[in-house]
């Protein structure tokens, strides 16, 4: 049986997440729903990165065993406005969007001005408050290679590995946009916006960079800082290597 592989974009307010849960609206229900009507079959989704509510994505990848709708606009019809199939095609054989995935890449925007943009609601954190730009550089360089980020994950969790492989990280500003890129292996839940939320308090002021340092050793949750709003995060694309 062929293989499809499918690249989203997405709105996260509306939805519960990405996966599909009895009595939620999710991005994975809809998608599903629609293929579905359109293929004539039912169709189950396995995606690269499983984004929790509100979160967004530009360029998220799902597959899934079967043919690939032959027209998007049919799908994209019937689909809610937040979501749009921007591209479906043959992968190759046995292609899994999750299990393929050498790594991910997230981007966090943050609106770095007093004054709110309405423009820019639901889109980037607005943060208002002090803002050394230089310390946050100085964090983000600390971030590539292999660091265990207990400190940067919920203490309730399902994961059993707390290290993950960060090729690489940075802040980039465009006009009242800083934007934190950052790119690795995998990530667990919250820790980007767990890493975002403690690199703001360090540069604010009440942390210091040493410190921040430290919390890449596996420290634990309660020693990192608070987590950032899901609606400054973006689920931006995804590296197959060989296998793309």
């Amino acid at each position: 049986m062929p293989t499809s592989r499918l690249t989203i974009a997405y709105d996260g307010s509306p939805f519960a997440g990405w996966a599909r849960q009895p009595g939620q609206r999710t991005v994975q229900g809809e998608l599903e729903r629609a293929l579905a009507i359109v293929l004539r079959q039912g169709v189950a989704l396995t995606v690269a990165g499983r984004t929790d509510t509100g979160v967004h994505a530009w360029g998220q990848v799902a597959s899934y065993p079967g043919p690939p709708p032959e027209r998007l606009d049919g799908v994209n019809a019937l689909l809610p406005p937040e979501i749009a199939v921007l591209d479906a095609r043959l992968a190759p054989d046995g292609f899994d969007a999750r299990r393929d995935a050498i790594a991910r890449t997230y981007c966090y925007r943050v609106l770095a001005r007093r004054q709110r943009d309405p423009f820019e609601l639901g889109r980037a954190l607005h943060w208002p408050h002090r803002l050394d730009e230089a310390v946050l550089h100085a964090c983000a360089a600390l971030l590539p290679g292999t660091h265990d980020f207990t400190a940067f994950t919920p203490t309730e969790t399902d994961h059993v590995r707390f290290e993950r492989i960060v090729s690489s990280a940075r802040w980039v500003r465009d006009g009242d946009i800083l934007a934190f890129w950052i790119t690795a292996d995998a990530f667990m839940r919250n820790m980007i916006r767990a890493l975002v939320g403690t690199m703001l308090e360090v540069a604010g002021g009440r942390r210091d960079v040493d410190g921040f340092a430290r919390l890449l050793t596996g420290r634990p949750r309660s020693e990192g800082g608070h987590t950032a709003p899901a609606h400054g995060l973006y689920f931006a694309s995804v590296d197959y290597g060989e296998r793309s």
